[in-house]
């Protein structure tokens, strides 16, 4: 299986979660077959996992990653090691629950993005952190970036001529997302104060580039001072960003290339939100609603 994570991540380009979720989906369904080798698998053999996990109600998002990481596999061990069939390509899946994103309202992401402004310093923290935390909250709503993307982001990638940003997003495809401007003033007013001149954009107080985790971390501290009543993760302000783009009239095509996404089915999820958020405000609004 080494070898085949290897391919995964040097050839195929696949973040070190993907890879290690993919690790963890074969490792699982091996110990379930008690090391039966993957060359005498059989399409049965397969569907016993699968009909083993929707007995225990398992998440239907979790069943269809375990044999997505088994058919990308198969595809390898076909590519590379010349077998013959793969057993688990007939295997039917059930298909995804269709739950839409929760969007912050215009009001809740303004309250969000003052929340570093209004803060108590932490203790023994350089004064530039809540700088960099307005940078941060700012860049995310302004661009709708996966929070890996933002916390790849070098200094470099920031052009202000152009008022945009260079992404590498999911197999390193690259593209350039546009930025608003208090988003760049933020960044701007971060890197003067932190003295950010080269390297990765956004750090922590040991000046080493920012882990997601703090990023999260971050966010959470700053949501508990503020009246928003939901839990949100870095994920919830791209939903927001592609809703309120799509509620001003943007159009779906120009929100799918700003996301990244490689399928407009994708993108479509936010046009549900937005319709649904329509049908709200009609009903609280309209005198024969």
């Amino acid at each position: 299986m080494t070898e085949f994570l290897r391919y995964l991540s040097v050839e195929r380009s696949a973040s070190e979660r993907t890879v290690r979720a993919y690790a963890d989906a074969l490792t699982n369904i091996r110990n379930y077959l008690q090391a039966k080798p993957w060359t005498k698998c059989t399409a049965d053999n397969f569907r016993d996992y699968l009909f083993r996990l929707m007995k225990e109600n398992v998440a239907r998002s979790y069943i269809r990653l375990q044999f997505s990481a088994l058919r990308t596999f198969y595809k390898f061990l076909r590519l590379r090691k010349n077998l013959a069939q793969d057993p688990s390509s007939d295997i039917h899946l059930p298909k995804l629950e269709k739950k839409l994103p929760i969007v912050l309202t215009r009001t809740q992401i303004e309250e969000l993005l003052a929340a570093p402004l209004k803060a108590a310093p932490e203790k023994q923290a350089p004064k530039w952190m809540q700088d960099r935390d307005v940078a941060i909250l700012e860049l995310f709503y302004s661009s709708g970036l996966r929070l890996s993307e933002l916390t790849a982001l070098d200094v470099a990638d920031v052009d202000l001529y152009t008022e945009s940003v260079r992404v590498f997003g999911k197999g390193r495809k690259e593209r350039v997302c546009p930025v608003g401007i208090p988003a760049l003033e933020a960044i701007q007013r971060y890197r003067a104060v932190a003295k950010v001149h080269s390297g990765p954009l956004f750090i922590n107080k040991s000046r080493k580039r920012i882990s997601a985790r703090s990023v999260w971390l971050t966010l959470r501290r700053y949501l508990r001072q503020t009246s928003i009543p939901i839990v949100i993760s870095p994920h919830k302000l791209r939903h927001s960003f592609a809703t309120h783009l799509l509620d001003r009239g943007a159009d779906l095509r120009s929100v799918q290339a700003l996301l990244g996404h490689a399928s407009l089915s994708t993108t479509q999820i936010y046009t549900h939100v937005t319709v649904e958020r329509l049908k709200k405000a009609y009903d609280e609004a309209h005198p024969r609603a």
